[in-house]
């Protein structure tokens, strides 16, 4: 028999469902659990985070050879113009779509104040990072150039059996347990009452967010294939 795979799209989708439709019924204590699990969780991540950026990009430019430096600026230059271009695209069309679409007198409380409103875990277990993004990013930049210009390969192959860690990382533990993450999320709001206020919302802005991300794409992909003319 064929083992039926869902893919992580899927499980998300289905995240959202049970977290809505147990939070009709799960008493408080019982969700709890999950909002518990979705702090650490949530600590973890972001304890993860500038790992994983150290972990991917570091190698990456490391392996790029003698030639990363010259590569890595002009890849800098275009991902800098396109992030100055997606980002005022962005701004311009949700500030024409978002008010006529979004009701403007909400009640924003909840969101204000979620303690307010919100189940709060049992217990909290702080996870600070080692660094934050920007530091792991720049460090990535240096330690990679720097691979890619010196003889030695002792450094490389640490950065490459890094990276076989943090790729065992995302796939045994982040991506496996994200599900459950979203489904914690909706299952708290579910069981707080806020659910209703917010869904609406929610799908008008991914609505709004896919069609965005396909236009953009598109002008990414009109503009790369015109240069290689």
């Amino acid at each position: 028999m064929k083992k039926i795979r869902i893919s992580l799209l899927g499980k998300v989708i289905i995240a959202i469902g049970l977290g809505i439709l147990l939070g009709q019924f799960l008493p408080n204590g019982i969700a709890r659990i999950f909002v518990t699990f979705n702090s650490l969780f949530g600590n973890f991540l972001s304890f993860s985070i500038p790992l994983i950026i150290l972990g991917l990009v570091a190698p990456a430019i490391g392996e790029l050879g003698k030639g990363a430096g010259k590569l890595l600026a002009l890849t800098a230059i275009i991902a800098y113009a396109s992030t100055l271009f997606s980002g005022f695209f962005t701004f311009f069309s949700s500030s024409l779509v978002f008010p006529r679409i979004l009701p403007v007198e909400m009640e924003f409380s909840a969101i204000d104040n979620p303690e307010d409103f919100m189940l709060q875990p049992f217990f909290v277990v702080g996870m600070p990072p080692l660094m934050d993004v920007m530091t792991a990013l720049l460090l990535s930049f240096i330690l990679g150039l720097g691979i890619s210009s010196i003889m030695g390969n002792t450094l490389k192959e640490f950065f490459i059996d890094f990276r076989d860690i943090i790729n065992k990382l995302i796939q045994v533990a982040i991506i496996p347990l994200l599900p459950i993450h979203i489904f914690g999320i909706f299952l708290n709001m579910t069981v707080s009452g806020q659910v209703a206020s917010v869904i609406g919302m929610f799908m008008k802005v991914i609505v709004v967010i896919f069609v965005l991300h396909v236009l953009l794409l598109l002008i990414q992909f009109t503009l790369a294939g015109g240069g290689n003319c």
